[in-house]
């Protein structure tokens, strides 16, 4: 469900909300409206990045299977894209390359999982991902490592 808010309608306090072109202003380092693309089996991990996120005014889009990433179009509209490596029906990795090699995507894609890190970071390497981030350090890292992505501190990895 999505609601329209008409800046005008909202009071004095929501102006200061929104810069003049419409956007809304950097916070603690994240611009906000930036739109991630997180494929991951589980709804938990799903809502708790959803929810780490939300101060920073980031739309986390959640896809838990291959139907569901069928239907997302326009994925170079999104500012991060996350696949988890482990699901069910599929290896993240493999989802990575079909997006990057197959479609065309350019826009960022991270591993996540909780593979230890060598491996998680060979996985990474040889899928064409940008990078990974392991869930073994925590959500709270794990947010702090989008944080990094999104704000342009943390850029490809170079996974000789």
């Amino acid at each position: 469900m999505s609601i329209l808010l008409c800046k005008e309608d909202m009071g004095e306090t929501a102006h200061q909300l929104f810069q003049r072109d419409g956007t809304v202003p950097e916070q603690d380092g994240v611009t906000a409206n930036h739109r991630i693309l997180l494929i991951d089996d589980s709804p938990l991990v799903v809502e708790a990045i959803r929810e780490g996120l939300e101060d920073d005014q980031v739309n986390v889009e959640g896809v838990v299977d291959l139907a569901a990433l069928d239907q997302t179009e326009g994925l170079e509209g999104f500012d991060l894209i996350m696949i988890d490596v482990q699901m069910p029906a599929m290896f993240g990795d493999d989802v990575a390359m079909v997006i990057r090699q197959g479609r065309s995507v350019q826009t960022p894609i991270l591993l996540l999982s909780s593979l230890p890190e060598p491996e998680l970071a060979a996985r990474a390497r040889d899928a064409g991902a940008d990078g990974y981030i392991s869930k073994r350090r925590g959500i709270d890292n794990v947010v702090d490592e989008i944080r990094a992505w999104l704000n342009g501190t943390k850029r490809r990895q170079d996974q000789a």
